[in-house]
């Protein structure tokens, strides 16, 4: 059974920085190419950041380019987001996925869905 478990979220001031976690279980995890999406109130789910299965490139919106990071240690499989000046409209529940096809800046290329961890940041 393929689990993806994120971790990390919380309330945090404008400015501020956070770090996620999505721990992956039940596949294959170092050929799986990831992503995170993120979902606000009333607001379709969005494309943020993903990472190929090597690690080698990283895509990411244009929303957060030079403030987000996303990294993975296929040894753990984790993949992680490093989240810095964060902004109130980077509110949302934060969701990874898991995709053995490539890289998708939509979510029906995604395989796999974590339950999702709630980032707050107030201003």
């Amino acid at each position: 059974q393929v689990q993806l478990v994120e971790s990390g979220g919380g309330l945090v001031q404008a400015g501020g920085s956070l770090r996620l976690s999505c721990a992956a279980s039940g596949l294959t995890f170092s050929v799986y190419a990831m992503g995170w999406f993120r979902q606000a109130p009333g607001k379709e789910r969005e494309f943020v950041t993903a990472i190929r299965w090597s690690g080698t490139s990283t895509y990411y919106a244009d929303s957060v380019k030079g403030r987000f990071a996303i990294s993975r240690d296929n040894a753990k499989n984790t993949v992680y987001l490093q989240m810095n000046n964060l902004k109130p409209e980077d509110t949302a529940v934060y969701y990874c996925a898991g995709s053995l096809t490539g890289i998708y800046y939509y979510t029906s290329g995604y395989n796999y869905w974590g339950q999702g961890t709630q980032v707050t940041v107030s201003s």
